[in-house]
């Protein structure tokens, strides 16, 4: 009967997120589905989620929680080798806030039972109005995954709640004091009892809190001071390749200006040489001049008259090539009237007397129809098939046009033309009638059973 009515705890995995706190809720049996790879979670994918593992009691009372990371791929597939044992955390998990049930056993970064599984746990938010245990104890309340609750009309005191009277009050009460004094001082005993339990749990609550803080300070500062070393090294690196460049730079300035006094030196020489030359050009300057001006006009005398005999002899086979297009033109202006007297004499011809004169050289004109074959047409029926040939080819079948109509739908497609109750054709292959003369409508265009229904109605 003890184990029948002992309360079974259950297991569930909740998820987080920054906007929207508790975001997903699933039982443990799922969550190890997950981690098997038989369900993926798309929404998650190439992400690190914030989860929480919880063990809930059947008055949906928060017992114990263990804060963990899982990392997805990008598929939405939970990291294959993550293990970590979350009931072996929750079961031997330090104290942390009451939920409601009396304090709970909670395994966190800064509260973790396992050292070498610290790095996989994360701190909840213990702030007022952002407090990630709250919104726990709210969503198991919600009861979203629809926990079976347990009837508490007949709870029980739990053994934490019970505290036991100061030995010195153990002897039966004077007989002679006052009720109302005793009971005055029962409740001040009592109120006095809450307020230790509840200033112990808050003081328990603030060190958490304090102690969560304190691990994110100092992995802030470790953060800071490894950046601050690494800007430092980058410092040291740049003003020592400064300094590199700066030697570099002087000793390439001294270079350049031995250079430049050397060029100095060159550049004078190289002057008084010009000069020295500018001056004997000077004196000689005339005399070549007039040699080069006779020079020049008498090489651009003979290069214009180079160039006008090129331009005769260009003009004259321009106009040679003129008249051989004029003559060009005269005969293709009188093809072009030729073409227009044959154009003309063909238009004075009507269609009619084409099809004479064809006649006349012996041109027959034959078509097919299927049913008729081939026919022959002669010249006086020419205009009439041109009119309506399905209505000249059905009186070559000695069937009206509408039979022949009819006759060559079946003829190209013999099945069942009957409609069935639902307004579908029936479409059943039959024998095909060779012949327009042979087919009747209702009868050589449907099957056996339409056939023989058609006629029990002709009957009726």
């Amino acid at each position: 009967m003890s184990m029948q009515n002992k309360p079974q705890m259950v297991e569930a995995v909740m998820f987080f997120t920054e906007q929207r706190g508790v975001c997903k809720e699933m039982f443990f049996p799922e969550f190890e589905a997950l981690l098997d790879g038989v369900v993926n979670l798309p929404e998650f994918a190439d992400e690190q989620v914030r989860m929480a593992y919880l063990l809930i009691n059947p008055r949906l009372m928060i017992r114990a929680v263990v804060f963990f990371y899982l990392d997805f791929d990008d598929k939405g597939g939970a990291d294959k080798g993550w293990n970590l044992p979350l009931r072996h955390l929750a079961d031997n998990a330090g104290r942390g806030p009451d939920l409601g049930a009396g304090p709970i056993r909670l395994a966190c970064r800064s509260q973790c039972p396992v050292s070498w599984h610290q790095m996989h746990l994360w701190d909840p938010s213990l702030a007022p109005g952002k407090n990630d245990l709250v919104l726990l104890r709210d969503a198991v309340k919600r009861n979203a995954l629809g926990i079976l609750v347990e009837d508490d009309s007949a709870a029980v005191v739990l053994p934490e709640r019970l505290h036991m009277v100061a030995e010195d009050k153990w002897q039966a009460p004077d007989p002679g004091r006052d009720a109302a004094q005793q009971l005055a001082l029962q409740q001040a005993e009592h109120k006095d009892q809450e307020h230790r339990l509840k200033t112990a749990q808050l003081i328990k609550q603030q060190r958490l809190r304090i102690s969560t803080l304190g691990k994110q300070h100092e992995e802030e500062l470790a953060r800071l001071r490894l950046a601050g070393e690494e800007q430092q090294r980058a410092l040291q690196t740049e003003v020592h390749n400064l300094h590199q460049a700066l030697r570099q730079q002087e000793e390439l300035n001294a270079s350049l200006k031995e250079q430049l006094n050397g060029q100095g030196d060159i550049l004078q020489k190289n002057r008084e040489e010009m000069t020295q030359q500018l001056r004997a050009l000077e004196r000689h300057g005339r005399t070549e001049v007039d040699i080069l001006r006779s020079q020049f006009e008498s090489e651009l005398q003979a290069k214009v008259a180079a160039a006008v005999a090129e331009y005769k002899e260009q003009v004259a086979v321009r106009d040679v090539e003129l008249a051989y297009r004029g003559e060009q033109d005269a005969q293709l202006q009188q093809e072009l009237e030729r073409l227009k007297r044959e154009r003309d004499e063909f238009a004075s011809q009507g269609g009619e007397q084409i099809l004479e004169r064809l006649a006349k050289l012996g041109v027959v004109f034959v078509v097919y129809h299927p049913g008729a074959g081939h026919l022959t047409i002669p010249l006086q029926d020419i205009a009439r098939y041109q009119d309506n040939p399905m209505s000249y080819a059905a009186a070559k079948c000695f069937v009206s046009e509408a039979q022949y109509r009819q006759w060559l739908s079946h003829y190209q497609q013999p099945t069942c033309e009957a409609s069935l109750p639902s307004g579908a054709r029936c479409a059943i292959p039959i024998d095909r009638v060779e012949t327009p003369s042979r087919f009747i409508i209702g009868d050589s265009n449907c099957c056996a059973r339409h056939k023989a229904g058609s006629r029990l109605r002709t009957v009726g």
